[in-house]
């Protein structure tokens, strides 16, 4: 069944809706939770990582690059988290309604891409206020913004058609993100990596996120963030990073299509 049938777009539009009400209904202050969960983790981190241990001391602005960084990565475990557990707690739509499973999984990263855009409106205001010049390079985060979807999305559906079966998969996967996390330059700029171990930093690198991350840090924020085009010149080097999401994406459609006709039966 095609994806983007009308049927299809409507149920999604619904089923985003109705996440997005639902996840904070009861608390006390409602839909802020979106923009405080970030603000608080960027604040115990501020605190610990760089008025304590004085990380980032060498690049500009690096509290915002902290906030953006901090952003990008919820938007990620969120996206991930809520599209791997999709499938299963939809097991009622499955059973009721012929239609493409994708639309569950793509529901979950639509919902938190509502969130993340929500939380760059606080980036952006938060650089103003600390002197961050907005260029027309702006522009090309679209693209990155584009290339980041994309592998959550993929590593959703995967994880998706994994915890179906395996359902410990839920404590590994956030234990993986927390590891993740620290493996990945966001409390830390890369150049704190790359003036120890060049080569440590290299590796480091080719992870899509440390990519995206550094990419943006350096559009938005300030070109003395280096990325991976500034640490080589070896062309087939620079795109492996940038070709991992679509092939992670490709391969997580593919897994996910061969599997779903199985869905209702398994839940």
């Amino acid at each position: 069944m095609d994806l983007f049938s009308k049927n299809n777009r409507i149920l999604l539009k619904e089923l985003i809706k109705t996440d997005f009400k639902l996840r904070y209904q009861g608390s006390a202050i409602g839909y802020l939770w979106s923009i405080l969960k970030p603000l608080l983790m960027f604040t115990i981190m501020y605190l610990v990582f760089i008025r304590f241990l004085r990380l980032g001391g060498d690049v500009p602005h690096f509290a915002v690059a902290l906030l953006l960084a901090n952003v990008i990565w919820s938007f990620f475990s969120e996206a991930t988290s809520m599209g791997m557990v999709s499938i299963v707690t939809r097991g009622d739509l499955l059973r009721k309604l012929n239609f493409s499973k994708q639309t569950i999984v793509l529901s979950a990263a639509m919902g938190a891409l509502i969130n993340f855009g929500i939380n760059l409106i606080v980036v952006l205001v938060f650089a103003l206020i600390n002197g961050v010049t907005i260029s027309w390079k702006i522009i090309f985060a679209l693209p990155l913004f584009l290339e980041l979807f994309i592998l959550a999305l993929g590593v959703g559906l995967l994880l998706a058609t994994l915890f179906v079966k395996f359902r410990d998969l839920g404590q590994i996967w956030e234990v993986f993100l927390q590891a993740g996390m620290y493996a990945t330059p966001i409390i830390y700029p890369i150049s704190f990596v790359s003036n120890q171990n060049l080569m440590a930093a290299k590796v480091m690198m080719l992870n899509p996120m440390a990519q995206i991350i550094q990419d943006l840090r350096y559009i938005l924020i300030d070109p003395a963030n280096t990325t991976i085009w500034q640490m080589s010149d070896h062309w087939w080097y620079i795109i492996i990073p940038y070709l991992i999401p679509f092939m992670i994406f490709g391969i997580g459609l593919v897994v996910f299509n061969k599997s779903s006709k199985r869905f209702a039966e398994i839940i």
